[in-house]
C-alpha cells in the first residue's frame, strides 16, 4: 500500500489510536494497523472479530483498544 492511499485512510479514520485507524463502515468497523498496512481487522461495532490478517497478539491488543476507546469514535461519529 503506498503512503498516499495510508495517508487517505488516515484521513477518513473516525478515530487513531497506537497507530490503529479504526473506520465505521455501515454496522460494522474497519481497523487498520498504518505501521504495517498487511494487518487488518474487520470487526462488529459490538467488538466482535469478523475477519483479520492480525496474529492473535495484534488481535487482542486491537479488541481492548476497542473496549477501552469505543465511546470516543461513537462520540465523534454521533456528533
Amino acid at each position: 500500500m503506498n503512503e498516499e492511499k495510508l495517508r487517505e485512510i488516515a484521513d477518513n479514520a473516525d478515530m487513531i489510536i497506537r497507530g490503529y485507524a479504526f473506520t465505521k463502515k455501515d454496522q460494522n468497523i474497519s481497523v487498520l494497523n498504518l505501521n504495517r498496512p498487511s494487518s487488518a481487522m474487520y470487526m462488529s461495532s459490538e467488538g466482535k472479530m469478523l475477519e483479520s490478517t492480525m496474529d492473535e497478539i495484534e488481535q487482542a491488543i486491537v479488541l481492548k483498544i476497542w473496549e477501552r476507546d469505543s465511546q470516543f469514535m461513537e462520540d465523534s461519529v454521533n456528533a
